[in-house]
Parts: structure tokens; C-alpha cells; sequence
């Protein structure tokens, strides 16, 4: 237990925030400065084939005992933490015994459980937050450290016997960008899982299709005084687009496999204004559907202006994995019993989001989800109960001594 929990504590308080304004790979020199540490530490515990490329991903194998011809699988995780909240400064805090009642961090930032009802399964244990000031970051070094853990430990045991084991760590998972340059080949993993997820037992090998739709609006800025027919107000225009996209399908409104277009920021002024829109759908027909749409709207928009004041640049992000890992559901099966063996009720369900393993998946890399431990990521509320992080080892350990029973 101390082992992953001073580890967690020590990747949290490292800066490795990504920027998705950033035209460099990785996306910020922070990351650049803790995998270089990672490094060294991943030398240290005795890892072998330890190797930091050109785009900061960082490999490395456990050398199969005691097993020949087993297929060779991997775990990865990523480093930088998201944008969406200050990453900087992180101090982590450990609240033992945690009681049932709301738990008070600094800014006024309460984790109340009428809020955050999940926090009541984890009453008697103990949990780590952040102070209220910075996310804590277990999405995705939660993940990190119980691989890093997990690794030590079975170089260290003298019972456990796998094949050939294969870690990945990536920068830039949050903006959208850590599997660009991964080499899949190179890595020589036949399949490997993201340590990714977040309450224990989750188990995913679906996900969303993710797009994001840049929109800008061109107005025309006149003195108010003299502006009638004449001033075209991008911020109105910007109300008004917005206004035409279905309410029902914000995030806030939706759950399940229910998908939606999430407003991620909008800028501006009179003269010119930016918006950025996530799009999201676990169906690929949907998925369509929506792109279609707001397309749609940009037209519509345009035509009552009588000409071409928004323009709309739609990119495809990652696409659902589902499909490419159901001709090898055995992986997830795999899983799933690793699980059941270390105590654990598996959750099998859809990610509302993405996680490297959907880019991997669709570069040949087979690659399920499973938990990390994590809760409410992204922000001050997030938490992990220390206990699923133990389970998290355990299960990779379970896991790998799974696959050293199967053939290549």
C-alpha cells in the first residue's frame, strides 16, 4: 500500500498539464520533464528495453519468467492531466477513515455527498483529494502508479510466472493527441488495456465517437449610435447558433449512451467570435447525425445573413473501439475473471469519453479500459479511495498471470 500511495502522491504533485492551443508534440516541456523521470525510475526498479523516443512516449518490458510462446500484453497509461482545471501545485491530501460527511478543501470547495452520492461507498476507507485549489490529477496517475507498482512488483516475486509484458506511457491523452506518433509495431504487444477508468470494477471496451467542431463568426462592428441595418453583432450570432442546437443534448442532460454537443468555450466580440463544440455519440449512424446537423445550422445561419459570415471546420477525433474488440472479446473475458479473482465486482459499460486505447484499437492494438480507481476528474471534487488502487495492482497482476497461461 505504500508503495502506490507515495508513488501517486509524488506523480499528483508533478506538473504535466497539456495545452491543446500548443503546436508542439508533446504539448508542454512539464510533460517532457516528468517522463524524463519516469525514466530514470523505470531504470531504477529494473525494467528493461527502458526507452523515452523523439515524441516523449515511454516504453518499457518486463522480461517474461518462467513462460515461453504466451502472447505478449501491455498496459498504458498517460501522463498529462487536463486542461479544464489548474494542474499546477497539486498538494494531495489523505483523509482517513473517511465518515460519510462532506468533505471541506479550500475555496469552499465541499465533496457533499447530496452532491456526489458515490462517495458514500467508500465510507472507512481512506481517500486522497487534492486542496480545493488544483485538480488531483488520478485521471490519469492513478493509473501511472499502480502499472509502475504493479511492475516492481513482479520483478520482485518469485511466484509469479508471465510471458513477455509490455508498459506504454503517453503525453497529450487529454487534448486529444497521445497515440499521434505512437508506434503500435514497435511496441510489440499483441494487446494491452489503459489504465484509464475510474470507479473500481469498471471494465470498457466501448466508447464515444468524438469530433470537434471549430466555428467562427464574422460580425460587423458599426458605432451603436449609427448602426441600424448596418452592425452584425458575432456575439448574437454566436447566441443564436447555439440556441438552434438541441438543449436536451448538453451534457448535463444526458447519460448512458445518450450523446451531445458540448460547448468546450466561446470568445469574442462585436467583430469577431470563436466557439468550440465537442461532439459525441457512442452510435456511429448518430454520431453522423449530429455532424450533419450542426452543419446544417451553419447554413441556415448563413442564409438569413445572406452570405457567408460563419465558417465551420469539423474534425473527426477517435472513433468507438467496440469494433475492433469484439472479434477479440477474450481479452475482455480475461479481465473481467482477473477481477472476479481479486475480489472485485466487474462494471462492464460504455466510457462517456475516449481513452488512448480507442486510437490504438483502430491502429491494430486491441485495448479494453479498465479502473483506476478515480472519481469526478477534471476539477477540485475529483478523489480516489486508496483501497481501489490496491485492487488496480492486483488485478494487472491477475491479469498478467492469466495471459502467461494462454498461447501465442
Amino acid at each position: 500500500m505504500e508503495k502506490v500511495v507515495e508513488r501517486f502522491i509524488r506523480y499528483a504533485k508533478e506538473y504535466t498539464t497539456s495545452d491543446p492551443k500548443s503546436k508542439t508534440y508533446p504539448s508542454t516541456d512539464r510533460q517532457l520533464v516528468f517522463m524524463r523521470k519516469l525514466v530514470e525510475e523505470l531504470k531504477e526498479i529494473g525494467l528493461s528495453e527502458v526507452d523515452m523516443d523523439k515524441f516523449a512516449y515511454v516504453t518499457a518490458t518486463i522480461p517474461a519468467k518462467g513462460v515461453e510462446n504466451s502472447p505478449v500484453v501491455g498496459f498504458v497509461a498517460h501522463v498529462d492531466t487536463s486542461p479544464d482545471f489548474s494542474g499546477e501545485n497539486v498538494k494531495p491530501q489523505i483523509h482517513k477513515n473517511y465518515d460519510g460527511t462532506p468533505v471541506q478543501l479550500k475555496n469552499g470547495v465541499t465533496i457533499n455527498p447530496k452532491e456526489f452520492p458515490e462517495i458514500l461507498n467508500y465510507i472507512g476507507q481512506d481517500i486522497i483529494t487534492a486542496d480545493g485549489t488544483t485538480l488531483l490529477g488520478a485521471d490519469d496517475k492513478a493509473g501511472l502508479a499502480e502499472i509502475v507498482t504493479a511492475a516492481e512488483q513482479i520483478l520482485k516475486s518469485t511466484d509469479i510466472q508471465h510471458g513477455k509484458i509490455r508498459l506504454g506511457f503517453t503525453p497529450d491523452e487529454e487534448v486529444g493527441h497521445g497515440t499521434d506518433h505512437f508506434d503500435v509495431k514497435k511496441f510489440g504487444a499483441d494487446f494491452a488495456y489503459t489504465l484509464d477508468g475510474g470507479e473500481i470494477g469498471e471494465l470498457e471496451f466501448e466508447n464515444f465517437n468524438a469530433a470537434g467542431a471549430t466555428i467562427k463568426i464574422n460580425g460587423r462592428s458599426v458605432h451603436p449610435g449609427h448602426s441600424k441595418n448596418k452592425m452584425i453583432n458575432a456575439l448574437l450570432v454566436a447566441h443564436k447558433l447555439i440556441a438552434m442546437l438541441p438543449a436536451t443534448q448538453r451534457p448535463e442532460y444526458t447519460e448512458k449512451y445518450e450523446g451531445f454537443y458540448h460547448l468546450l468555450s466561446l470568445n469574442g466580440n462585436v467583430e469577431s467570435a470563436e466557439l468550440y463544440y465537442l461532439i459525441r455519440d457512442h452510435s456511429f449512424e448518430k454520431f453522423e447525425e449530429k455532424k450533419k446537423f450542426i452543419q446544417e445550422v451553419v447554413q441556415l445561419v448563413n442564409l438569413e445573413y445572406g452570405k457567408e459570415i460563419v465558417s465551420l471546420d469539423l474534425a473527426d477525433q477517435y472513433f468507438n473501439m467496440r469494433e475492433k474488440v469484439e472479434p477479440v472479446m477474450h481479452i475482455v473475458d480475461l479481465a473481467k475473471q482477473a477481477m472476479i479473482d481479486a475480489g472485485v465486482e466487474p462494471k462492464i459499460k460504455a466510457i462517456r469519453g475516449g481513452t488512448d486505447g480507442a486510437r490504438l484499437s483502430y491502429d491494430g492494438l486491441p485495448c479494453p479500459n479498465v479502473f483506476a480507481g478515480g472519481h469526478n476528474f477534471h476539477g477540485p471534487f475529483e478523489f480516489v479511495p486508496i483501497p481501489s488502487m490496491l485492487k488496480s495492482v492486483e488485478v494487472i497482476t491477475n491479469i498478467v498471470q492469466a495471459v502467461g497461461k494462454l498461447k501465442a
